[in-house]
Parts: C-alpha cells; structure tokens; sequence
C-alpha cells in the first residue's frame, strides 16, 4: 500500500506575534519535501523532493500561496489552533 500524505503545522510565539507556517509532503512515511515560512521557499530531501521543490519554488501562484498562509490559514485560525 503506497500512501501520499500532507500535513500542515502552525507555531504561535507570543501569540500572533511570531507565526511559522510548515508544511510537509510524505510519500510511505518518507518526507521528500518542506516548505517553512522561516525558510521562505521549498526544500527537498531525496532526489525527488528535489525535483519537486524546484519546480514548484520556480511557481510564482503557487509560492504567494504557501507565504500568504501565515495569514489566512495560521492567524485566521488562531482561537481556534493555539492551546
């Protein structure tokens, strides 16, 4: 059984003040790609991911919507997501 799986993190420091926004891309338990707002662009972990991060750090739409997401998907849920 092959599984793809995505996840989405959100790190509050000090509130909103300080907001990181992570997501991670695994294929069968392996991450092969990362994107953190803190790094502001993809990063690949195996020749795959490589590939991957190049082509969709190369995306402008794609990139403004990983970096607008500190914004609508992490402040926006703050109530909601924070302990």
């Amino acid at each position: 059984v092959f599984q793809e799986l995505w996840t989405a993190e959100c790190h509050f420091i000090n509130g909103t003040e300080k907001v990181r926004y992570v997501r991670r891309h695994s294929y069968n338990r392996l991450q092969y790609v990362m994107y953190d707002s803190d790094v502001g662009r993809l990063v690949g972990f195996t020749p795959f991911g490589e590939k991957v991060a190049r082509y969709w750090n190369s995306d402008p739409d794609f990139m403004e919507q990983r970096r607008t997401a500190v914004d609508w998907l992490c402040r926006h849920n703050y109530e909601v997501d924070a302990p």
